[in-house]
Protein backbone atom coordinates (compact mmCIF):
# COMPACT_ATOMS: atom_id res chain seq x y z
CA UNK A 1 0.00 0.00 0.00
CA UNK A 2 2.78 2.40 0.91
CA UNK A 3 4.64 1.58 -2.33
CA UNK A 4 1.53 2.36 -4.39
CA UNK A 5 1.06 5.69 -2.61
CA UNK A 6 4.68 6.67 -3.20
CA UNK A 7 4.42 5.66 -6.85
CA UNK A 8 1.28 7.75 -7.27
CA UNK A 9 2.87 10.73 -5.49
CA UNK A 10 5.95 10.49 -7.69
CA UNK A 11 3.87 10.35 -10.87
CA UNK A 12 1.70 13.25 -9.73
CA UNK A 13 4.74 15.35 -8.87
CA UNK A 14 6.31 14.80 -12.28
CA UNK A 15 3.10 15.73 -14.09
CA UNK A 16 2.64 18.75 -11.87
CA UNK A 17 6.21 19.90 -12.49
CA UNK A 18 5.82 19.48 -16.24
CA UNK A 19 2.60 21.48 -16.20
CA UNK A 20 4.23 24.22 -14.12
CA UNK A 21 7.12 24.46 -16.58
CA UNK A 22 4.69 24.60 -19.48
CA UNK A 23 2.44 27.28 -17.99
CA UNK A 24 4.99 29.45 -16.17
CA UNK A 25 8.56 28.92 -17.29
CA UNK A 26 8.00 28.89 -21.05
CA UNK A 27 6.05 32.20 -21.17
CA UNK A 28 8.56 33.74 -18.74
CA UNK A 29 11.51 32.78 -20.96
CA UNK A 30 9.67 34.07 -24.03
CA UNK A 31 9.09 37.38 -22.26
CA UNK A 32 12.77 37.65 -21.33
CA UNK A 33 13.79 37.00 -24.94
CA UNK A 34 11.32 39.64 -26.14
CA UNK A 35 12.67 42.23 -23.69
CA UNK A 36 16.27 41.41 -24.63
CA UNK A 37 15.54 41.71 -28.36
CA UNK A 38 13.65 44.94 -27.76
CA UNK A 39 16.47 46.43 -25.70
CA UNK A 40 19.15 45.52 -28.25
CA UNK A 41 17.12 46.55 -31.30
CA UNK A 42 15.83 49.83 -29.85
CA UNK A 43 19.31 51.18 -29.18
CA UNK A 44 20.16 50.84 -32.87
CA UNK A 45 17.16 52.79 -34.18
CA UNK A 46 17.63 56.56 -34.30
CA UNK A 47 14.67 58.89 -34.74
CA UNK A 48 14.28 62.67 -34.85
CA UNK A 49 13.72 62.55 -31.08
CA UNK A 50 16.66 60.29 -30.31
CA UNK A 51 17.05 56.53 -29.98
CA UNK A 52 13.96 54.36 -29.84
CA UNK A 53 13.16 53.81 -26.14
CA UNK A 54 14.01 50.49 -24.59
CA UNK A 55 12.29 48.68 -21.70
CA UNK A 56 14.13 50.71 -19.03
CA UNK A 57 13.09 54.08 -20.49
CA UNK A 58 9.51 52.93 -20.93
CA UNK A 59 9.33 51.71 -17.33
CA UNK A 60 10.72 55.05 -16.11
CA UNK A 61 8.03 56.97 -17.99
CA UNK A 62 5.36 54.64 -16.65
CA UNK A 63 6.38 55.51 -13.11
CA UNK A 64 6.31 59.21 -14.10
CA UNK A 65 2.76 58.79 -15.37
CA UNK A 66 1.79 57.15 -12.09
CA UNK A 67 3.29 60.06 -10.15
CA UNK A 68 1.47 62.58 -12.36
CA UNK A 69 -1.80 60.79 -11.70
CA UNK A 70 -1.23 60.80 -7.94
CA UNK A 71 -0.31 64.49 -7.98
CA UNK A 72 -3.47 65.31 -9.93
CA UNK A 73 -5.60 63.42 -7.41
CA UNK A 74 -3.96 65.40 -4.59
CA UNK A 75 -4.82 68.65 -6.42
CA UNK A 76 -8.40 67.46 -6.89
CA UNK A 77 -8.78 66.62 -3.21
CA UNK A 78 -7.37 70.00 -2.19
CA UNK A 79 -9.71 71.75 -4.68
CA UNK A 80 -12.82 70.22 -3.10
CA UNK A 81 -11.53 70.79 0.42
CA UNK A 82 -11.09 74.50 -0.32
CA UNK A 83 -14.64 74.71 -1.65
CA UNK A 84 -16.07 72.92 1.37
CA UNK A 85 -14.18 75.23 3.73
CA UNK A 86 -15.32 78.31 1.82
CA UNK A 87 -18.94 77.12 1.78
CA UNK A 88 -18.81 76.31 5.50
CA UNK A 89 -17.61 79.84 6.28
CA UNK A 90 -20.30 81.26 4.02
CA UNK A 91 -23.04 79.27 5.75
CA UNK A 92 -21.69 80.23 9.15
CA UNK A 93 -22.21 83.90 8.29
CA UNK A 94 -25.53 83.36 6.52
CA UNK A 95 -27.37 80.03 7.01
CA UNK A 96 -29.67 80.86 4.07
CA UNK A 97 -26.83 81.42 1.64
CA UNK A 98 -26.75 79.34 -1.53
CA UNK A 99 -23.63 77.27 -1.92
CA UNK A 100 -22.48 74.94 -4.68
CA UNK A 101 -19.60 72.63 -5.45
CA UNK A 102 -17.91 73.26 -8.78
CA UNK A 103 -16.54 70.16 -10.53
CA UNK A 104 -12.80 69.75 -10.83
CA UNK A 105 -11.65 70.49 -14.37
CA UNK A 106 -7.98 69.60 -14.19
CA UNK A 107 -6.14 67.93 -17.03
CA UNK A 108 -7.08 64.23 -17.36
CA UNK A 109 -4.20 61.92 -16.51
CA UNK A 110 -3.05 58.85 -18.40
CA UNK A 111 -5.16 56.61 -16.17
CA UNK A 112 -8.18 58.87 -16.57
CA UNK A 113 -7.79 58.42 -20.32
CA UNK A 114 -7.73 54.65 -19.86
CA UNK A 115 -11.02 54.70 -17.95
CA UNK A 116 -12.58 56.97 -20.58
CA UNK A 117 -11.58 54.61 -23.39
CA UNK A 118 -12.83 51.53 -21.51
CA UNK A 119 -16.19 53.12 -20.77
CA UNK A 120 -16.55 54.18 -24.40
CA UNK A 121 -15.60 50.84 -25.92
CA UNK A 122 -17.92 48.89 -23.62
CA UNK A 123 -20.79 51.25 -24.42
CA UNK A 124 -20.34 50.82 -28.17
CA UNK A 125 -19.73 47.07 -27.83
CA UNK A 126 -22.82 46.44 -25.71
CA UNK A 127 -25.09 48.48 -27.98
CA UNK A 128 -23.67 46.73 -31.04
CA UNK A 129 -24.15 43.30 -29.42
CA UNK A 130 -27.75 44.06 -28.47
CA UNK A 131 -28.41 44.86 -32.12
CA UNK A 132 -26.30 42.12 -33.73
CA UNK A 133 -27.36 39.07 -31.69
CA UNK A 134 -31.14 39.35 -32.28
CA UNK A 135 -30.60 40.07 -36.00
CA UNK A 136 -28.16 37.14 -36.20
CA UNK A 137 -30.70 34.80 -34.56
CA UNK A 138 -33.60 35.63 -36.88
CA UNK A 139 -31.24 35.63 -39.87
CA UNK A 140 -29.93 32.18 -38.97
CA UNK A 141 -33.45 30.79 -38.57
CA UNK A 142 -34.75 32.20 -41.85
CA UNK A 143 -33.01 31.60 -45.15
CA UNK A 144 -35.10 34.36 -46.74
CA UNK A 145 -33.94 36.92 -44.19
CA UNK A 146 -30.37 35.72 -44.62
CA UNK A 147 -30.54 36.34 -48.36
CA UNK A 148 -31.97 39.81 -47.70
CA UNK A 149 -29.52 40.90 -44.98
CA UNK A 150 -26.28 39.25 -46.14
CA UNK A 151 -25.55 41.77 -48.95
CA UNK A 152 -25.99 44.67 -46.51
CA UNK A 153 -23.66 43.02 -43.99
CA UNK A 154 -21.01 42.33 -46.61
CA UNK A 155 -21.29 45.94 -47.80
CA UNK A 156 -20.92 47.50 -44.35
CA UNK A 157 -18.42 45.08 -42.80
CA UNK A 158 -15.26 46.29 -44.62
CA UNK A 159 -15.91 50.01 -44.02
CA UNK A 160 -13.06 51.60 -42.07
CA UNK A 161 -13.75 53.58 -38.88
CA UNK A 162 -11.91 56.47 -40.53
CA UNK A 163 -14.71 56.56 -43.12
CA UNK A 164 -17.51 56.28 -40.56
CA UNK A 165 -16.14 58.92 -38.22
CA UNK A 166 -16.85 62.08 -40.30
CA UNK A 167 -20.40 60.90 -41.04
CA UNK A 168 -21.10 60.02 -37.41
CA UNK A 169 -19.62 63.31 -36.23
CA UNK A 170 -21.88 65.35 -38.52
CA UNK A 171 -24.99 63.32 -37.64
CA UNK A 172 -24.36 63.56 -33.89
CA UNK A 173 -23.72 67.31 -34.16
CA UNK A 174 -27.02 67.77 -36.00
CA UNK A 175 -29.21 65.40 -33.97
CA UNK A 176 -27.72 65.38 -30.48
CA UNK A 177 -28.60 68.94 -29.50
CA UNK A 178 -29.21 69.77 -25.85
CA UNK A 179 -28.44 72.62 -23.50
CA UNK A 180 -27.62 70.11 -20.76
CA UNK A 181 -26.54 66.85 -22.45
CA UNK A 182 -26.16 63.70 -20.37
CA UNK A 183 -23.11 62.64 -22.39
CA UNK A 184 -20.60 64.71 -24.33
CA UNK A 185 -20.76 64.69 -28.12
CA UNK A 186 -17.24 63.29 -28.32
CA UNK A 187 -18.28 60.28 -26.24
CA UNK A 188 -21.43 59.67 -28.31
CA UNK A 189 -19.45 59.96 -31.54
CA UNK A 190 -16.78 57.50 -30.44
CA UNK A 191 -19.31 55.01 -29.03
CA UNK A 192 -21.43 55.00 -32.21
CA UNK A 193 -18.31 54.59 -34.38
CA UNK A 194 -17.27 51.59 -32.28
CA UNK A 195 -20.78 50.13 -32.54
CA UNK A 196 -20.89 50.47 -36.33
CA UNK A 197 -17.53 48.76 -36.78
CA UNK A 198 -17.67 45.99 -34.18
CA UNK A 199 -21.18 44.57 -34.57
CA UNK A 200 -20.58 42.61 -37.79
CA UNK A 201 -18.48 39.69 -36.46
CA UNK A 202 -21.10 39.05 -33.78
CA UNK A 203 -23.94 39.20 -36.31
CA UNK A 204 -22.20 36.87 -38.77
CA UNK A 205 -21.08 34.32 -36.17
CA UNK A 206 -24.49 34.30 -34.51
CA UNK A 207 -26.19 33.66 -37.85
CA UNK A 208 -23.74 30.86 -38.69
CA UNK A 209 -24.13 29.31 -35.24
CA UNK A 210 -27.92 29.37 -35.42
CA UNK A 211 -28.04 28.00 -38.96
CA UNK A 212 -25.73 25.14 -37.91
CA UNK A 213 -28.05 23.87 -35.17
CA UNK A 214 -28.99 20.20 -35.51
CA UNK A 215 -32.25 20.01 -37.40
CA UNK A 216 -33.48 17.30 -35.04
CA UNK A 217 -33.47 19.84 -32.21
CA UNK A 218 -35.58 22.25 -34.25
CA UNK A 219 -37.93 19.42 -35.17
CA UNK A 220 -38.34 18.59 -31.48
CA UNK A 221 -39.36 22.20 -30.81
CA UNK A 222 -42.04 21.87 -33.49
CA UNK A 223 -43.28 18.59 -32.04
CA UNK A 224 -43.49 20.17 -28.58
CA UNK A 225 -45.15 23.24 -30.16
CA UNK A 226 -42.80 25.63 -28.45
CA UNK A 227 -43.41 29.30 -29.14
CA UNK A 228 -40.67 31.36 -30.79
CA UNK A 229 -39.40 32.86 -27.55
CA UNK A 230 -39.14 29.50 -25.77
CA UNK A 231 -37.48 27.88 -28.79
CA UNK A 232 -34.86 30.60 -28.94
CA UNK A 233 -34.18 30.56 -25.19
CA UNK A 234 -34.16 26.78 -24.68
CA UNK A 235 -32.73 25.47 -27.94
CA UNK A 236 -31.26 28.11 -30.23
CA UNK A 237 -29.16 30.13 -27.78
CA UNK A 238 -27.55 27.17 -25.92
CA UNK A 239 -26.68 25.46 -29.21
CA UNK A 240 -25.29 28.61 -30.86
CA UNK A 241 -23.51 29.93 -27.75
CA UNK A 242 -19.94 28.94 -28.81
CA UNK A 243 -20.25 30.76 -32.13
CA UNK A 244 -21.94 33.76 -30.51
CA UNK A 245 -19.07 34.17 -28.06
CA UNK A 246 -16.54 33.76 -30.85
CA UNK A 247 -18.22 36.70 -32.56
CA UNK A 248 -18.31 38.70 -29.34
CA UNK A 249 -14.59 38.16 -28.75
CA UNK A 250 -13.80 39.28 -32.30
CA UNK A 251 -16.12 42.26 -31.99
CA UNK A 252 -14.62 43.45 -28.72
CA UNK A 253 -11.09 43.25 -30.12
CA UNK A 254 -12.12 45.15 -33.24
CA UNK A 255 -14.00 47.71 -31.17
CA UNK A 256 -10.91 48.37 -29.05
CA UNK A 257 -8.74 48.95 -32.13
CA UNK A 258 -11.39 51.11 -33.77
CA UNK A 259 -11.76 53.28 -30.67
CA UNK A 260 -8.05 54.12 -30.46
CA UNK A 261 -8.02 55.13 -34.14
CA UNK A 262 -11.20 57.20 -33.74
CA UNK A 263 -9.86 59.01 -30.69
CA UNK A 264 -6.64 59.87 -32.51
CA UNK A 265 -8.42 61.16 -35.61
CA UNK A 266 -11.22 63.10 -33.87
CA UNK A 267 -9.13 64.13 -30.84
CA UNK A 268 -11.80 62.69 -28.54
CA UNK A 269 -10.77 62.01 -24.92
CA UNK A 270 -9.10 58.65 -24.39
CA UNK A 271 -5.90 56.72 -24.98
CA UNK A 272 -5.88 57.60 -28.68
CA UNK A 273 -5.83 61.30 -27.87
CA UNK A 274 -3.04 60.71 -25.35
CA UNK A 275 -0.91 59.07 -28.05
CA UNK A 276 -1.59 61.84 -30.55
CA UNK A 277 -0.90 64.60 -28.02
CA UNK A 278 2.43 63.05 -27.11
CA UNK A 279 3.31 62.72 -30.80
CA UNK A 280 2.50 66.40 -31.34
CA UNK A 281 4.38 67.37 -28.18
CA UNK A 282 7.66 66.04 -29.57
CA UNK A 283 9.58 66.15 -26.29
CA UNK A 284 12.50 63.88 -25.48
CA UNK A 285 10.18 61.68 -23.41
CA UNK A 286 7.34 61.51 -25.93
CA UNK A 287 8.47 58.27 -27.58
CA UNK A 288 8.73 56.51 -24.24
CA UNK A 289 5.30 57.74 -23.18
CA UNK A 290 3.80 56.64 -26.50
CA UNK A 291 5.39 53.23 -26.04
CA UNK A 292 3.82 53.01 -22.57
CA UNK A 293 0.43 53.71 -24.15
CA UNK A 294 1.04 51.11 -26.87
CA UNK A 295 1.88 48.42 -24.33
CA UNK A 296 -1.10 49.36 -22.16
CA UNK A 297 -3.40 49.24 -25.18
CA UNK A 298 -2.11 45.77 -26.02
CA UNK A 299 -2.38 44.58 -22.42
CA UNK A 300 -5.94 45.85 -22.08
CA UNK A 301 -6.86 44.13 -25.36
CA UNK A 302 -5.44 40.88 -23.98
CA UNK A 303 -7.36 41.25 -20.70
CA UNK A 304 -10.60 41.98 -22.55
CA UNK A 305 -10.17 38.85 -24.65
CA UNK A 306 -9.41 36.71 -21.59
CA UNK A 307 -12.46 38.17 -19.86
CA UNK A 308 -14.69 37.20 -22.77
CA UNK A 309 -13.14 33.72 -22.71
CA UNK A 310 -14.02 33.33 -19.03
CA UNK A 311 -17.59 34.40 -19.76
CA UNK A 312 -17.76 31.89 -22.60
CA UNK A 313 -16.62 29.10 -20.29
CA UNK A 314 -19.20 30.14 -17.71
CA UNK A 315 -22.16 30.25 -20.09
CA UNK A 316 -21.20 27.39 -22.40
CA UNK A 317 -23.22 24.22 -21.84
CA UNK A 318 -20.30 22.00 -22.82
CA UNK A 319 -17.94 22.43 -19.87
CA UNK A 320 -15.52 19.83 -21.23
CA UNK A 321 -14.80 21.78 -24.41
CA UNK A 322 -11.29 23.22 -24.59
CA UNK A 323 -11.52 26.97 -25.18
CA UNK A 324 -8.52 29.18 -25.93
Amino acid sequence: MTTEVLRYYKTFSQEDLAEMIKLVLVPFLALLLFLAAWSIGASRVETSLGALPGPASVWTQFTVLVDEHNQERVKETAFYERQEKRNANKLAKNPDAKVKIRPYTGKPTFFDQILTSLFTVFTGFIIGSLIAIPIGIVTGLSNTLYLAINPIVQLMKPVSPLAWLPIVTMVVSAVYVSSDPMFSKSFVTSAITVMLCCMWPTLINTAVGVSSIDKDLLNVSQVLRLNFRTKVWKIVLPSAMPMIFTGLRLSLGIGWMVLIAAEMLAQNPGLGKFVWDEFQNGSSNSLSRIMVAVLVIGFIGFVLDRGMLLLQKKFSWDKSAELR
